[in-house]
């Protein structure tokens, strides 16, 4: 049964992270968590709260009116899959992940998680407004391009496989259940086997597809061009590893160390997650070359993009315990990359542009009734 509020829900202490037998969560309390390290990143993402309107970006119409015919291309066509990607992100979490949830961590954390990926969707608005003459058509003209079109099938595919049988669960339970004339078997092993695959999905999302339009974003930034567009992907990217790392705990640890039946899905779909990864590195790499049909960018060229989701793929497979099967370097190819993924560097002074550094709400609570004694006045 469906409701806002489960009277009926377990210990919070003991229940399941997700499809726990008494439902979903009741009491919102966080004083004692079962997960400790999604309450820790909870607490880090709310320290990275931002908004898109503290980055000037009034430079960035000007550089972008200069650009060549081919480099708009590239940074129009980056924006636009970058809305896609957000589009997805910014409502999915909370409706596929917060309703089968059984502890209030986890829901909070799929309410924040899905939160920080709208704020990175109206950053785009934000872009597109301030550098685009006609906003407009930057949005209307994404479903004309296949190499978009392709990617929003994939990234939605395991989202809605796993929302149309969660949603069956939630409201019959286990078992066989016939709707609009269409048969559907909703058993556990089946159930958890979906969310292990979504999950994955979502992994991927967050652990790849972003990573080319990133680097052409802070590529432009390099050259001195776009910088403003450039900050607001570092605040972009900085929370996307948090997503990203909550997804591969998820993966290593809390849930198979939680319930052996993930143990059994983990074996059982090596082979289908390894594909999935493929088709993503592929679609990447497919991008890539889509990005600069016409012409480069000083620094950055199909060649070394390829190499770089290569790069980064080996890390994100070997990170949930897939094997890597291709070639991959074992160096960064774009080793200024580093200083932009890092939210600890500066890439410019900060009388140039903002600093992108700064952590809001993160207090770290180290202090003891003695720390002080040796102080004098």
């Amino acid at each position: 049964m469906i409701n806002v509020f489960n009277k009926n829900a377990s210990d919070h202490l003991t229940a399941a992270i997700f499809f726990d037998p008494n439902g979903s969560t009741g009491i919102a309390r966080y004083d004692k968590v079962k997960y400790a390290e999604i309450e820790h990143t909870i607490q880090k993402q709310l320290g990275f709260l931002w908004t898109p309107e503290e980055v000037d970006i009034n430079k960035d119409r000007g550089d972008f009116s200069l650009l060549e015919p081919y480099k708009q291309h590239i940074f129009t066509s980056n924006l636009k899959r970058q809305i896609l990607l957000d589009s997805v992100q910014g409502r999915a979490p909370t409706m596929v992940f917060g309703p089968i949830s059984g502890v209030p961590e986890m829901e909070t954390w799929a309410t924040v998680w899905s939160f920080s990926e709208v704020i990175h969707s109206r950053s785009y608005s934000h872009i597109i407004r301030e550098v685009y003459a006609q906003s407009g058509l930057v949005f209307d003209e994404m479903s004309n391009i296949p190499e978009i079109i392709a990617c929003a099938d994939d990234i939605s595919h395991y989202y809605n496989d796993f929302l149309l049988y969660s949603s069956l669960y939630q409201l019959f339970g286990y078992g066989k259940h016939v709707v609009n004339g269409v048969e559907y078997d909703v058993n556990e092993y089946d159930l958890k086997k979906k969310l292990w695959l979504c999950i994955m999905s979502v992994n991927i999302l967050e652990g790849i597809r972003f990573y080319v339009s990133f680097a052409c974003s802070w590529a432009f930034a390099e050259n001195k061009l776009m910088e403003g567009n450039a900050k607001i992907i570092r605040f972009i990217c900085r929370d996307e590893n948090l997503h990203l790392g909550m997804t591969q705990r998820l993966l290593r640890t809390i849930l198979p160390g939680e319930d052996p039946i993930y143990a059994k899905i983990r074996q059982e779909t090596r082979a289908e997650c390894l594909a999935m990864f493929k088709s993503a590195i592929n679609q990447e790499k497919e991008w890539a070359k889509y990005l600069f049909k016409d012409g480069t960018i000083i620094g950055l060229n199909e060649a070394l993009l390829c190499k770089y989701i290569d790069y980064i793929a080996s890390h994100r497979l070997r990170a949930v315990g897939l094997p890597i099967d291709f070639d991959a370097p074992t160096r960064n190819p774009l080793p200024w990359t580093d200083s932009w993924i890092s939210s600890k560097s500066v890439q410019v002074a900060p009388q140039e542009t903002e600093q992108s550094s700064y952590i809001l709400g993160g207090v770290k609570q180290d202090v003891e009734k003695n720390t002080f004694n040796s102080f004098k006045l």
